[in-house]
């Protein structure tokens, strides 16, 4: 993905939540359900967008994403919030509604 396309996602003024991942990763695997669940409890609050590290390295490089999955929630092209390894739906929710 080239960083001019990431740059539009999280220029929004919906948040956008971004899963850095993985495809070899075991807990980034994990997160699918989970994301899909929150995608049910969210509805258009928020974008959710999965973004593998292997092949858009140079946006894992700009955010430096050095464990995955990494996490990080944008609003209006600020990172509001950012945290590694595998989260709960509550909690991504808990913070989708701080930062809509």
């Amino acid at each position: 993905m080239p960083t001019s396309t990431f740059n539009e996602l999280v220029n929004s003024e919906r948040p956008t939540l971004i899963d850095f991942s993985a495809e070899w990763c075991g807990p980034c695997k994990m997160m699918a359900p989970i994301l899909d669940d929150l995608k049910t409890r969210i509805g258009d609050k928020a974008r959710i967008v999965k973004i593998d590290v292997d092949k858009n390295p140079s946006v894992a490089q700009n955010y430096k994403v050095q464990s995955v999955p990494t996490l990080a929630l944008f609003k209006s092209g600020k990172l509001v919030w950012r945290q590694a390894g595998v989260r709960q739906a509550g909690e991504l929710e808990q913070v989708i509604n701080q930062n809509s």
